[in-house]
């Protein structure tokens, strides 16, 4: 029987990947911007944060104009510049998905990077300068959105990926000239 890292590299044919990946990302785009509309409306001008689990998770409200805990705020321009470029590599590398956790990772890589970048073009001071609604409060540690959840999921996956040396095409790199043996 076929282990589970195995089973998740089944091949998908090439003229449906493209297709269903972008209509998997687009939802999960709606998802993100969905809640942060939800945040702008029912949290902006609340003097006090909900608390679902006090001292560790609280929904409360942030424009941050710079990347994860507020670093590169004065960066806002280059920050958008950079997810432009991640959004156009993770789409042409999507032709050549063939297996099934790169894809997760992928989508959640591209539909975070444009959930973000969506805010930093169409939201205040201005385009390519808006500020990233943020309204996840980690128990005073960082306060993220939805968006910063799918890219730090993606992130985790892509290591793991890679570790596991399973490349985006589902075939498992070769043990090096060292003798090493495939971690499977």
């Amino acid at each position: 029987m076929p282990e589970s890292s195995e089973a998740a590299s089944v091949p998908t044919p090439r003229r449906r990947v493209v297709p269903l990946f972008l209509a998997v990302v687009a939802v999960a785009w709606v998802v993100d911007q969905l809640t942060k509309v939800l945040a702008v409306d029912r949290l902006a001008d609340r003097a006090e944060p909900i608390r679902l689990v006090p001292g560790v998770l609280e929904l409360t409200f942030l424009r941050n104009p710079g990347a994860a805990f507020g670093m590169g705020a004065s960066m806002t321009v280059l920050l958008s510049l950079v997810a432009v470029a991640v959004c156009v590599a993770v789409v042409r590398l999507a032709a050549r998905l063939r297996d099934r956790v790169w894809t997760v990772a992928l989508v959640l890589l591209l539909a975070g990077a444009l959930g973000n970048l969506t805010d930093r073009v169409f939201r205040e001071p201005g385009p390519f300068r808006g500020h990233v609604v943020d309204f996840i409060d980690y128990g005073g540690l960082f306060v993220g959105n939805v968006a910063d959840i799918y890219l730090t999921v993606a992130a985790v996956l892509v290591v793991i990926r890679t570790w596991q040396g399973v490349g985006i095409d589902g075939t498992r790199a070769e043990a090096d000239e060292s003798g090493a043996k495939d971690r499977a």
